[in-house]
């Protein structure tokens, strides 16, 4: 089976700082670095990592061919990303000492997706096949109504959080995932309990409290592991993928949980976001 993504893909700078600054407040960075991310391409990466085939379907600007070719070497297919007219997304992540991040992104060829180009993809799509969507990426909706018209399971990320993108997605999404904040601000927003929402099913990760799978009738829990995090970029988007991944081969929900658990944990140990996501080897030598 195959994994599609309709996502971003972002240059990622990175700024070690001593806390997450104030209104107002001029800090210092310690290091600085630059390295791929996107919540799109981070959860093409984490599936592929995980084993699963995965094709990419995004957009960069003539300044991003180094992004593409590090898609394609962790992994990635990257047949259907353009190269488009405005510059490739960037994302400024403050990292602070305790791990904790604060993040400005610059959306740019993100928003450029191409209708046609999400067509092609996904006209060798099989049913059974997955495609994963977030809301840093444009055309979420006509892509959404694409795959289900194609057989494919949606999964969708509410990241970053809008009521508006989610109502608009939700008739056509099996799988919502967000983490306990956008559950919450879901929940009031629409007046409704996430439980009783009108999908297959829905992850809320809960950080260090674990993450729940909620079913109609059903909850799957999964407890977090304990590590001493180093940077919490992209520890979601490698959950997902990872997620993703093993239900994709086959998993139960509870035992895909289990595996998407041990590589966001990894993942919080290491500084970056795409090139920091564990390989399926090295999150099982941590389970073990």
């Amino acid at each position: 089976m195959t994994i599609y993504c309709v996502g971003s893909i972002n240059a990622d700078h990175f700024y070690d700082v001593p806390h997450i600054p104030a209104p107002g407040e001029t800090l210092a960075g310690a290091n600085f670095r630059i390295g791929l991310g996107g919540k799109g391409a981070n959860q093409s990466v984490a599936a592929a990592k995980a084993g699963a085939e995965v094709v990419h379907i995004g957009a960069v600007g003539a300044d991003g061919a180094w992004a593409v070719e590090r898609l394609s070497a962790l992994g990635v297919g990257t047949d259907h990303i353009l190269t488009v007219e405005e510059p490739t997304a960037h994302a400024i992540i403050n990292v602070a000492a305790d791990g904790e991040n604060a993040i400005v992104i610059y959306s740019g060829a993100n928003l450029c997706q191409s209708e046609d180009e999400i067509a092609a993809a996904l006209k060798s799509a099989k049913p059974g096949d997955r495609l994963i969507l977030q809301n840093e990426a444009s055309l979420q909706v006509e892509a959404a109504q694409m795959a289900k018209a194609a057989g494919l399971e949606v999964i969708y990320s509410a990241a970053p959080f809008s009521t508006e993108a989610v109502e608009a997605i939700l008739p056509h999404t099996d799988i919502l995932v967000v983490n306990d904040v956008e559950a919450a601000q879901l929940s009031e927003s629409l007046n409704v309990d996430v439980a009783d929402l009108p999908v297959k099913g829905m992850l809320v990760t809960r950080g260090a409290d674990g993450a729940d799978f909620i079913a109609p009738g059903d909850v799957t829990h999964v407890d977090a592991h304990q590590v001493t995090p180093v940077d919490t970029t992209g520890a979601g988007d490698t959950f997902l993928g990872y997620f993703v991944a093993g239900l994709d081969q086959g998993m139960s929900v509870a035992d895909a949980m289990g595996l998407a658990s041990a590589a966001g944990a990894l993942k919080v140990t290491r500084p970056g976001t795409a090139d920091a996501i564990p390989s399926r080897k090295d999150v099982e030598a941590f389970r073990a």
